[in-house]
């Protein structure tokens, strides 16, 4: 999985100046995305058919007029491409720069040879909509030219599909830098998937030697994470050695990615059709019964998923009414006893939302379950009190014992952001010295990344392999032999009762006021809430840390909720001592000095 971005940068920093070059002033800079991310996948797939164009021209022209359906003919390797996808047009970029007078009729003919399964891809680019301002402003030659350069070497064979996904990544956040725009989106690092990847196989690898086994990724981006993990899986020379078929399965709503994903299934020679477009949440493309043994993502956090409710929703009042059976599931009240409750996170962020699908998605156990790997923010562990639906998402999870472990990466490891992160792992087929059992990870810290020599956008750390299999060992380990790193807690340990507390509301003189019950009445200004973890007696709780300070305080009864949160820094909080008094005072001083001669030397 070893990816050099560095020996990538000549490539993307030419592609670069072709907008520079090429697009300025015809387009505006919030518009050079719109060719150049295009151009850069079909120039792609034009060197992959290179080879083949001449076998699938003479089977194309041998037997146009006497077969309707020629895509088997033209895809096989005896007499077609040999590859997923073709073109029957005479032209290939190359060959489009012999004729320059007529380039912009020869380009649409280039285009309109290509499968359908291309077509789709140069559709959602809304690629066809750029050619007349190409035309217009004189420029589709050079444009072509350009992307025709030997220093463009997009062939499948030199650039892997992470490479081309960290080529877009890299490309699409200077786009967004150039017109100060949120990239939005995550894409996941190599180093990150290959941890993932380590911690969702390696686990069951006597298991998945052989048969057939379906991945999945909700939310694909450029499909690095399915196609590298099923490397990883399958690589003669690597830890599993699987001789097992895998198949990918993945969907995306933003075009750009939708496209890019689909080009690189193509030249893997997997299923195009096994990737699909639209939002997973409220437009799932697959069917609803088919279920994945293994699903690895990064969905988007801090993003709305507004319009997904608006889909969804079928109350006609404020209160969301969901009735999709993902995001409706059963959970304890304070009672002990199971209430069926529809969990949606808040609008402005979805993150949690993917993993209730993703959930719904896991085979039973008796079919061999599920693994599960997602990386998120901070907020899917705390965010939310006793009541809402993030509480209650996790505590769906924490209930039915999906949660192996949480990791908590460095910092600065993602190309558009440098808040903290987190991968979670989950399984349906715990092994038994898991059950019951959530394990925390504090990755964080300088042992386990390196800086790097160049950042890349926000990102400046990354893992080494030895920082991976450090990782790696201490999930394997999973005990609290290094509670620096390494911390097993039991699920309950997560959970507590919101309870209500309540003080007497007093006239002047200071007496308690009774209503016609004759019971105290609540003083609404002294209306608190405290947290009882569920392992404790909550009356003993209450008469521990509530009565001492408010004697005359009660709770209701009938008005508990129960709540789970993730505290991670919590758990692994390291107490540093106060510097003393002399050294700040030192370093005071010391400042003043440096200021007075400054001064002196401004005034002299």
């Amino acid at each position: 999985m070893n990816l050099d971005t560095q020996s990538l940068q000549p490539i993307i920093n030419f592609i670069w100046t072709v907008a520079d070059d090429v697009l300025i002033n015809k387009y505006l800079e919030n518009q050079y995305q719109d060719v150049i991310l295009p151009m850069t996948v079909l120039r792609r797939l034009d060197l992959a058919l290179e080879k083949s164009k001449d076998k699938v021209l003479k089977t194309h022209n041998d037997f146009k007029s006497k077969m309707d359906n020629l895509d088997g003919l033209l895809t096989s390797a005896a007499h077609g491409s040999g590859l997923a996808f073709y073109n029957t047009s005479p032209y290939t970029m190359k060959k489009l720069l012999d004729d320059p007078k007529n380039i912009d009729s020869n380009f649409l003919d280039y285009l309109n040879g290509y499968s359908e399964n291309v077509q789709d891809i140069i559709s959602k680019f809304k690629f066809r909509n750029q050619l007349e301002t190409l035309e217009n402003g004189g420029i589709t030659f050079s444009l072509i030219e350009k992307f025709c350069n030997p220093k463009v070497e997009l062939r499948p064979e030199k650039i892997s599909p992470m490479a081309m996904g960290y080529m877009f990544e890299d490309l699409i956040r200077r786009f967004n830098e150039k017109t100060n725009a949120a990239a939005g989106r995550h894409f996941t690092p190599r180093e990150i998937i290959e941890l993932m990847t380590h911690l969702v196989y390696l686990p069951v690898k006597d298991q998945i030697q052989n048969g057939t086994f379906l991945v999945y990724d909700p939310c694909a981006g450029s499909g690095a994470m399915l196609t590298q993990s099923k490397k990883y899986a399958t690589n003669p020379e690597g830890e599993i050695k699987s001789k097992a078929t895998f198949h990918l399965y993945g969907q995306e709503n933003t075009g750009e990615m939708y496209a890019t994903c689909k080009s690189d299934m193509l030249l893997k020679n997997e299923d195009p059709d096994k990737i699909k477009f639209g939002s997973t949440l409220s437009e799932y493309g697959f069917d609803p019964n088919l279920k994945f043994n293994f699903m690895l993502t990064n969905p988007p956090y801090g993003t709305s998923w507004k319009q997904d409710i608006e889909n969804l929703n079928v109350g006609s009042g404020k209160k969301i009414e969901i009735n999709d059976l993902r995001f409706n599931l059963p959970i304890k009240n304070f009672k002990g006893e199971l209430e069926e409750k529809c969990l949606t996170s808040r609008s402005n962020d979805g993150q949690l939302m993917f993993m209730l699908h993703m959930l719904s998605k896991m085979k039973d156990p008796k079919d061999g379950g599920s693994r599960i790997a997602s990386v998120h923010n901070g907020s899917a562990l705390f965010t939310g009190d006793a009541g809402s639906g993030e509480s209650g998402i996790r505590q769906y999870i924490l209930e039915n014992d999906l949660l192996e472990c949480i990791i908590q990466l460095p910092n600065d490891m993602f190309y558009n952001t440098g808040i903290a992160t987190y991968i979670w792992i989950l399984s349906n087929v715990k092994e038994d010295k898991r059950k019951g059992k959530v394990q925390l990870i504090n990755a964080s810290g300088k042992e386990f990344f390196t800086k790097m020599r160049k950042s890349l956008g926000s990102k400046r750390h990354q893992l080494t392999r030895e920082h991976i299999l450090k990782i790696q060992e201490l999930y394997f380990a999973f005990d609290n032999a290094d509670e620096t790193y390494s911390k097993v807690f039991d699920n309950e340990d997560f959970g507590f009762y919101q309870i209500t507390t309540h003080q007497p509301e007093r006239n002047e003189k200071g007496n308690i006021i009774k209503d016609s019950k004759g019971k105290p009445k609540a003083d609404k200004e002294l209306k608190d809430s405290e947290n009882v973890p569920l392992k404790e007696s909550i009356d003993e709780y209450f008469a521990r840390e509530v009565l001492p300070f408010a004697k005359n305080a009660w709770y209701d009864k009938k008005k508990m909720k129960v709540g789970y949160e993730i505290a991670f820094n919590k758990y692994f909080y390291q107490y540093e001592a106060l510097r003393p008094l002399s050294d700040i005072a030192a370093d005071i001083l010391a400042l003043e000095y440096e200021t007075e001669n400054l001064l002196k030397e401004i005034v002299e």
